[in-house]
């Protein structure tokens, strides 16, 4: 019984105590068991009487002495000390209402959803760190170091920050490469830039970009409504038609295929180039099956290095 370790607890009595916990509700199922069933299998109604009080009574007994006997073993268990495992912040969870404030409850909830995001995202860092050379310059087969040093691209900086006239003759110059295209910059928000790229009588898409780095793309319809109630461009609402549907996953997937950080204008011609394929989307038939319907839908997608079209079946 004074087996007391140092954490301040005595585990003798934390064991009998548990024992006594399951005795009192034992007691305490009897006391209702007593009640539901009542007064039976007596001759007379007298007899009946005694003997459901005097059961009953033996009932409330015995729920008496466990309870004294698991009140005693409770002061002899001990404390633990007090060890907050967020300091000071510990202290909200002896608020009485619980219930009206979990102020504590929701900080160990954040504490730990907060480690988890900070563990994943290490093993993220370290996975992008294996793969960052695999996306380069030499997709193609030729290396960048047997390019001559006068046909070699000077590479740009890969900070965020590059100047706004930059980047407006960047998207200049893209645009007057595809007569079949046509690109309206905008900044709506700041320095952030906006494109609407119409591409013939097709579709829309249009390109929210941080500098030269694109972040998201949404493709819809030629006659469909690419701007809100205030005049601003939606850069939120889906398409209605599964086909633009289907082309705005593609080209979230090429985002991700067309990656050099070294050259981010690299990057956006590339993309520009992959998605005026799309001008036949509709007459270019599937280079796999030679259809152009397929479910109701044409050839979605197009091949990153050749630009062929092929239906979202047909290619894997």
């Amino acid at each position: 019984m004074e087996n007391v370790l140092s954490v301040g607890v005595n585990l003798d009595a934390f064991a009998q105590a548990i024992s006594a916990i399951q005795a009192l509700r034992s007691s305490v199922s009897r006391v209702f068991d007593c009640l539901k069933d009542g007064m039976r299998n007596k001759e007379t109604l007298e007899s009946q009487e005694k003997a459901f009080i005097a059961h009953f009574r033996d009932s409330l007994h015995s729920v008496n002495r466990n309870l004294n006997e698991l009140e005693r073993l409770s002061n002899l268990v001990g404390k633990p000390p007090e060890n907050h495992p967020l300091h000071n912040s510990g202290l909200l969870s002896l608020d009485p209402v619980q219930d009206k404030t979990p102020l504590y409850s929701q900080l160990l909830q954040a504490y730990k959803w907060s480690k988890k995001l900070q563990y994943h995202a290490g093993l993220a860092s370290g996975l992008l760190n294996q793969q960052s050379l695999k996306r380069s310059a030499n997709q193609m087969g030729v290396s960048v170091s047997e390019v001559p040093a006068k046909r070699r691209p000077k590479a740009q900086p890969t900070t965020l920050d590059l100047p706004p006239q930059y980047v407006d003759d960047v998207i200049s110059r893209i645009d007057q490469m595809f007569p079949e295209m046509s690109i309206h910059l905008s900044r709506p928000n700041g320095s952030s830039a906006v494109l609407l790229v119409t591409l013939g009588k097709v579709l829309k898409v249009i390109v929210v970009m941080r500098s030269l780095f694109i972040d998201r793309t949404i493709v819809k319809g030629y006659n469909e409504n690419v701007y809100m109630e205030d005049g601003k461009l939606d850069i939120w609402s889906k398409s209605n038609y599964q086909v633009f549907q289907k082309v705005t996953d593609h080209a979230t997937t090429a985002l991700l295929h067309y990656q050099l950080p070294q050259m981010p204008d690299v990057v956006v011609r590339s993309f520009m180039t992959w998605l005026r394929s799309y001008i036949k989307l509709f007459q270019a038939p599937c280079q796999c099956c030679g259809k152009i319907l397929q479910d109701g839908l044409p050839p979605t997608w197009r091949d990153f290095r050749t630009l062929e079209a092929f239906h979202d079946t047909c290619r894997q």
